[in-house]
């Protein structure tokens, strides 16, 4: 697989291109992209300069994060606070991002999204309003290990860190984590899987293919 080095900016760019032009795999009027990254490789930061480059474009999107539908801590810690299977299969809440997020966006929904539903600090629900996405505004949800889900995305992109990188860049706090994403690199692939790949072991220097 053959990388081009590029810069975040023109990453953004590029993808945002892509996505303004996006046809749905289902026909429907809004485009669901997935930015797929560790923690450490900080998808939020690509999905944002997408929605900005979209912006600046005149076409709409929402960023919405896959931590917003963190389970309740009563659930996704009843086995301790570093359980890597529960982290694995129990953290997110894939129900509620399928009715809350996905749903409204099938063609036929009314395109209003719930943005989130929980917040891991104050461990209670975040009653944020529902945001209207227009026809053909984009979905850009991001969080780790969204590829294994079979959620419906248009785009997938995968914001790849080697096993060094990740090590050095994940907070010692979270190490435990580290073999939920050996065990994802070996089942789902997400190298392989995903439509765009970013290699960003050098955060400064990005590279990608796609």
């Amino acid at each position: 697989m053959r990388f081009e080095a590029i810069t975040w900016d023109r990453l953004g760019d590029l993808l945002a291109e892509r996505v303004a032009t996006l046809r749905t795999s289902d026909d429907g009027p809004w485009p669901r992209v997935a930015f797929d990254g560790a923690p450490a490789a900080r998808p939020e930061d690509l999905a944002g300069r997408v929605a900005e480059a979209l912006r600046v474009r005149g076409c709409p999107s929402l960023v919405v994060g896959a931590e917003g539908f963190l389970r309740p801590a009563s659930v996704r810690l009843e086995y301790g606070h570093q359980d890597v299977e529960s982290y694995y299969d129990g953290w997110y809440d894939t129900g509620a991002l399928r009715r809350e997020v996905f749903g409204p966006l099938e063609p036929g929904g009314n395109g209003r999204v719930l943005p989130d539903l929980w917040d891991p600090v104050t461990d209670r629900a975040t009653r944020s309003p529902y945001v209207p996405l227009p026809p053909g505004g984009a979905l850009l949800l991001h969080g780790p290990l969204l590829l294994r889900h079979w959620f419906p995305f248009d785009l997938s992109v995968h914001v790849s860190l080697s096993p060094g990188a990740l090590r050095r860049r994940t907070p010692e706090s979270g190490h435990w984590t580290l073999p939920a994403f050996e065990r994802y690199e070996r089942e789902t692939g997400p190298a392989g899987t995903a439509d765009v790949l970013v290699r960003a072991d050098d955060p400064r220097h990005p590279a990608w293919h796609g």
